[in-house]
């Protein structure tokens, strides 16, 4: 399967979804684009990373790995997403140290937050991008692309926020059926799900 280098085009706070954000790849030798949803604090951290003249007074986690990596010569050499399953993109890094090369598996938020720190290319399968890549639909009349990507990251994370509301089914679950889930869950290493679920037992 042939690779896709992607570039990291910003984030997207969406206007209708409070507290969502939305990642926004662009592929370097092509028109389309790949939203990610994210969560606040990776969405901070990355920006913090895109932001070159922001530097916080303590190492936020990505930067402790940085700085770990950096003490034990150990190199991010790029990012790969390297699976899609039910929404949840699903990332590796390759990393290097004394010539030897490891894959680390991340999550995608993380693993894009190392890549900034890194200056690691990133990538994705051509079949990948073909599912979940989109078009933007630029209006030519209006030069404002961003309120476009703006709009479009509403429209996405509505519909990602509408398939992810299986989470309401938790509510009706036992807390031992819930932390069955959980085990299953973590298991399966489908921790996306696992989170909803500890949120939902949190809650009681």
């Amino acid at each position: 399967m042939s690779l896709v280098r992607l570039n990291i085009k910003g984030i997207s706070y969406s206007q209708t979804q409070n507290g969502a954000y939305a990642l926004i790849l662009n592929e370097v030798d092509g028109d389309r684009k790949l939203p990610i949803v994210i969560g606040a604090f990776e969405a901070q951290s990355i920006a913090i990373a895109l932001e070159k003249e922001i530097r916080p007074p303590r190492p936020l986690t990505h930067d402790l790995f940085k700085n770990f990596a950096d003490r034990f010569d150990i190199v991010v050499k790029q990012v790969i997403i390297h699976k899609l399953v039910d929404g949840v993109f699903y990332s590796s890094l390759i990393c290097e140290r004394d010539k030897i090369e490891e894959i680390i598996d991340a999550r995608t938020s993380d693993a894009i937050a190392l890549a900034l720190r890194f200056n690691a290319p990133i990538f994705t399968y051509k079949n990948i991008l073909d599912k979940a890549g989109i078009y933007l639909k630029v209006n030519p009349k209006n030069d404002d692309e961003s309120q476009d990507d703006s709009v479009l990251v509403d429209d996405f994370i509505a519909e990602e926020l509408e398939s992810s509301s299986a989470k309401d089914v938790y509510k009706n679950k036992t807390l031992d059926e819930l932390h069955t889930l959980l085990d299953e869950a973590v298991a399966n290493e489908d921790y996306e799900k696992a989170a909803k679920i500890r949120d939902e037992i949190s809650k009681r």
